[in-house]
């Protein structure tokens, strides 16, 4: 609750700093004039009455006052001073309401100008999940990673998405423009992303956005999703992109555990529960080096499907088999079990 109420105080802040330039032309004229004026007061005024001039002060406080029509000093013999009594208030008020109107409707209109702030929105997130193309594998997608609490930026080219709205209501910021535009990755904050997910109807598209999030961060995490199996083979091995063919929602929990670092090789629901079947290679420091089965599967509540150990291939491996350095195994568990299985296969 409170990180919601941060990440809204802080779109807010930028909003407001976004608002503020586009408004830069009214406030500038206000403030031309303020301070054009206050420079003749305080070089050209005398005072009638007491013959005395302004200070600085005086005189930017005078002109000031003068723009919403209050008169702070006595009106001026001089003729060329008298038209500042007329031109700095109509001039004046005119922009300073010009401006405030405009910043006040573009501020709390958001549904007018609903793509600045959905940016605004995504400026604020940082080691958080982009999908680009909200389709259907891309909107399930987007539900699944909510559901393991990570923050998500979407990316679609169609403003009129059946998805958009549905998205958008979920809380996440939605960038209204094409992917494959690397200034349009960077509203979304590519270079801060845990992981990007292209998942559009066009392969080569998905392709093309994956090469340039990865230009611009090396070190995120891409699931590509692709059609044809030779080609999505070919892209995993030459640039290490994970990839996955998806033809229909199944696929979703598929992209979201591969965006949570997780090497999944399939998921699926019984009921409400995601499983997913992933494989584990044992590391020479590992944190669960020469543990039993039975112990790594009574500590993390998971099943150990397939050890593969010194060449020896066991489905259903004895409770007793120990866990050596390069051992191979395919474990059932949830996305929490399986990342908690991930940090203790560390290094210590």
């Amino acid at each position: 609750m409170r990180s919601h109420f941060y990440r809204n105080l802080r779109a807010f802040l930028r909003d407001t700093r976004v608002l503020l330039q586009e408004s830069r032309v009214s406030l500038l004229l206000f403030w031309g004039l303020v301070l054009g004026g206050a420079i003749l007061f305080y070089l050209f005024y005398v005072s009638p009455e007491t013959q005395a001039r302004l200070s600085f002060s005086e005189a930017l406080h005078a002109t000031f006052a003068l723009v919403f029509f209050e008169v702070s000093v006595p009106y001026p013999k001089d003729w060329y001073l008298q038209p500042l009594f007329f031109i700095i208030p109509i001039f004046g008020l005119g922009v300073l309401a010009d401006g405030v109107l405009r910043f006040g409707n573009a501020l709390f209109n958001k549904q007018t100008r609903g793509q600045k702030w959905q940016v605004a929105m995504a400026s604020t997130y940082s080691n958080h999940i982009i999908i680009c193309g909200l389709g259907k594998v891309g909107y399930r997608t987007a539900v699944e990673l909510l559901k393991f609490g990570r923050d998500v930026v979407g990316i679609e080219s169609d403003e009129n998405g059946r998805f958009v709205e549905i998205t958008k209501a979920l809380g996440i910021p939605v960038i209204i423009a094409d992917a494959r535009r690397q200034e349009h990755l960077f509203k979304a904050g590519v270079e801060k992303a845990d992981a990007i997910i292209p998942c559009t109807d066009d392969e080569l598209t998905n392709l093309d956005i994956a090469l340039d999030a990865r230009e611009v961060n090396p070190s995120i995490k891409v699931v590509l999703r692709m059609f044809d199996p030779d080609l999505a083979r070919r892209v995993e091995k030459g640039f290490g992109i994970h990839t996955a063919l998806s033809t229909s929602a199944l696929a979703a929990p598929i992209f979201a555990a591969a965006a949570m670092r997780v090497d999944t090789k399939h998921s699926f629901y019984v009921g409400d529960t995601l499983l997913n079947l992933t494989e584990i290679v044992v590391e020479p420091s590992s944190q669960i080096l020469n543990w039993t089965v039975e112990k790594l599967e009574a500590t993390l509540d998971l099943s150990v499907v397939f050890l593969q150990c010194g060449g020896v291939d066991s489905i259903h491996p004895a409770p007793t088999a120990q866990l050596r350095a390069g051992d191979t195994m395919l474990v059932l568990a949830s996305i929490k079990v399986l990342q908690r299985l991930n940090e203790l296969n560390q290094a210590r």
